[in-house]
């Protein structure tokens, strides 16, 4: 949908970011809204958590709506004492009066299938929004490159709109406030906001055989389709759902400058799986002309920049999830405040040592057992 912001302030910078968050729920009077695909008990999740426990206490009402298959893929990553303490730490919010949802689909199958939703936004009652590639976790601080954006403006009643649509429990009066602090500020910034949860839109067998669109995957193949001279994209592992990885190819083809930045498969310690579901089609995208970049400390941004004149930034990873398992939102805006910080972004990662190409070299070079893993577990693509 069209809408406007009045204000954007782009958040590249990991601690910038960290900071924006915690002043905007340190500062929060009336409401705070947070959205999650999932927290960590570390020093950031405690953090986090100690301030929106504070924040209710003072009479805030605060909701945190944490994606429920998110929640339980990052507890891999934990200690018991730690979901221990994550548990008590949201029980604490909910005996203060805190609304925490663990967001999960209608539908048993969707819920089997990992459906959910990856969307990452907070809003407060000041009239700011951001919206996010990441979580709420050390790795997303401190380890992978993440991009958020601060916005305020008629936007920002929107994205607390969203979160209705998963799971959350939205106040009519809150978004009624938000609208008219909105009303009185310059819409100077166009942009597009595009959101879809494609379990709301599934039948029984939920992702199954799902044949049906999702409005932001077709926003995606738009942006692939229109690009002239380049095409430059950010995501965790670049796998994404057919369509949009045949439009990738079909740019190249026909003389697009492509560029896909993501993550190197150390970068993500407990599996290499994510990994192997893009590396089973690197030779496709090397032999089309596509440039790969992997990034070893991790490429956990969502960014889409067409001809250095369209972006889109967002929760959108290229991958078979984003398009029917989980629910999304990107913006995106041809105005030069957004674009220039993402061309920024490339030209550093280009420029970034730990970012490497991959050719058609490296791939020969693999080890055998990295060629049989890949040969074993490609197959299965769509769930990694």
């Amino acid at each position: 949908m069209r809408t406007t912001a009045s204000a954007f302030v782009p958040l590249w910078d990991r601690q910038a970011e960290w900071t924006h968050r915690m002043q905007m729920v340190r500062h929060a009077r009336q409401f705070l809204y947070q959205s999650l695909f999932y927290i960590e008990y570390d020093a950031y999740g405690r953090e986090m958590l100690d301030a929106l426990l504070e924040a209710q206490r003072r009479g805030v009402r605060v909701q945190v709506i944490i994606d429920g298959f998110g929640q339980r893929l990052g507890g891999v990553l934990m200690t018991r004492a730690d979901r221990a303490g994550l548990s008590a730490a949201l029980d604490a919010l909910r005996a203060a009066g805190a609304v925490v949802t663990m967001y999960r689909p209608p539908r048993f199958v969707q819920r089997q299938l990992a459906g959910g939703h990856h969307v990452k936004i907070q809003v407060s009652e000041a009239g700011e929004a951001i919206l996010s590639s990441g979580n709420i976790t050390k790795s997303s601080f401190e380890g992978w490159n993440e991009y958020a954006m601060a916005v305020r403006g008629a936007v920002v009643p929107v994205l607390l709109e969203s979160c209705r649509l998963i799971g959350g429990d939205v106040s009519p009066e809150h978004l009624t406030q938000l609208q008219v602090l909105s009303a009185n500020e310059p819409a100077e910034i166009a942009l597009d906001y595009w959101f879809c949860n494609p379990n709301l839109h599934q039948g029984p067998w939920g992702a199954l055989g799902w044949r049906g669109s999702n409005a932001l995957t077709d926003r995606m193949l738009e942006m692939v389709d229109a690009a002239q001279r380049s095409l430059r994209i950010t995501s965790f592992y670049f796998k994404p759902t057919e369509s949009l990885m045949a439009a990738v190819l079909g740019a190249a083809r026909r003389g697009v400058h492509v560029e896909v930045h993501h993550s190197h498969r150390d970068a993500l310690p407990a599996t290499d799986l994510a990994w192997i579901a893009a590396a089973v089609r690197y030779r496709d995208l090397l032999w089309a002309g596509v440039h790969i970049y992997e990034n070893r400390h991790g490429e956990h941004s969502k960014i889409v920049l067409v001809d250095d004149e369209w972006v889109a930034c967002g929760s959108y990873n290229f991958e078979d999830a984003a398009h029917d398992r989980l629910a999304e939102a990107m913006l995106a805006s041809r105005d030069g405040r957004l674009v220039a910080p993402a061309r920024a972004i490339f030209d550093g990662l280009r420029r970034d040592p730990d970012n490497e190409r991959v050719t058609h070299e490296t791939v020969r070079e693999w080890p055998a057992w990295v060629w049989r893993r890949v040969a074993r577990y490609g197959r299965f693509k769509r769930w990694m």
